[in-house]
């Protein structure tokens, strides 16, 4: 049963990637256009920081997690391996 349903979940998402890729047309403008006004107006407001703060955030969360399950594991091996 776990295996029928991961495969149609792994289906389903598959499908729904490929539906998600809309084709837009490209014109002239898109390649000679060198800015990205995204990003332009989020360092002028100042956001951007607060974007990289939460990226970096996510990133040093995920290792300290990263690592605390190692020393967990760890502890856990040589629990099985005194036995």
């Amino acid at each position: 049963m776990k295996k029928l349903f991961s495969s149609l979940l792994l289906w389903g998402m598959m499908i729904v990637n490929t539906l998600a890729q809309g084709k837009i047309p490209t014109t002239e403008s898109d390649y000679v256009n060198n800015s990205v006004e995204m990003a332009d107006a989020m360092r002028a407001d100042g956001k951007i920081y607060v974007v990289v703060a939460v990226i970096v955030t996510l990133w040093v969360g995920l290792i300290v997690y990263l690592i605390n399950t190692d020393q967990k594991l760890k502890k856990l091996e040589q629990l099985v391996n005194d036995k």
